[in-house]
């Protein structure tokens, strides 16, 4: 079954390969969408991928790359489909 969410990751989230670590984890776990740094500090994912593959990355950006330090991931289920070719790193 698909599932597709939006992340938001607040805390230490930034300057800490956050983006390119969430990237080879998606890739890794064959999960489609994006990941951006946002201007308040926090790291937006949009991720679309089977319910397993997903409930594991969500799992891994609770504690993110090594000098991470996330304060909380908030979950949001999406509704409208969203199309992904791969996953991308937006600058």
């Amino acid at each position: 079954m698909k599932r597709q969410v939006h992340l938001l990751i607040k805390g230490k989230v930034q300057g800490v390969w956050y983006r390119k670590s969430t990237k080879i984890k998606s890739d890794e776990l064959g999960v489609k969408g994006s990941v951006q740094n946002l201007p308040d500090g926090s790291v937006e994912v949009y991720a679309v991928g089977e319910q397993t593959k997903i409930d594991l990355l969500i799992e891994w950006a609770r504690q993110g790359p090594k000098l991470a330090m996330v304060d909380s991931v908030t979950i949001r289920e999406l509704k409208t489909p969203q199309q992904f070719l791969d996953f991308k790193i937006i600058r």
